[in-house]
């Protein structure tokens, strides 16, 4: 009996773990459609971070390593709130990345108390 109860714990267990495991996860290497630049989002501190890793345009190589969100937290399911940065015009905006589903990620900046937004739904 105790064998059976442990081993049913075991399985409870594993059964808990992989279901987090499985829970909606931003991170990884997105591409924006627009321009063909690719966006790694990671984990800095319990938090969401992003920076851009490759560009398709050459002329754009220097905001390769660039910081472009720190961190942002988790607002509610599969959304995470923080400081974006606009490399092309050196702006700081009010950012929302929004997981869609497993291949699409909207990111979404905005201005002016949320007047002014511009979005995009980035792919894995």
């Amino acid at each position: 009996m105790r064998l059976l109860t442990k081993s049913l714990l075991a399985a409870a267990f594993a059964a808990g773990t992989a279901t987090v495991a499985s829970a909606a996860d931003p991170t990884g290497t997105w591409t924006r459609p627009s321009t063909g630049a690719k966006i790694s989002f990671y984990d800095c501190g319990g938090k969401l971070c992003a920076k851009v890793v490759g560009v398709k345009d050459q002329t754009k190589k220097d905001m390769v390593g660039k910081v472009i969100m720190t961190g942002a937290t988790k607002s509610g399911e599969n959304a995470w709130k923080g400081d974006l940065i606009n490399l092309e015009d050196g702006n700081t905006y009010s950012g929302t990345v929004t997981l869609v589903s497993a291949g699409a990620l909207n990111l979404k900046g905005c201005a002016l108390a949320g007047l002014v937004c511009k979005d995009e739904n980035l792919t894995k």
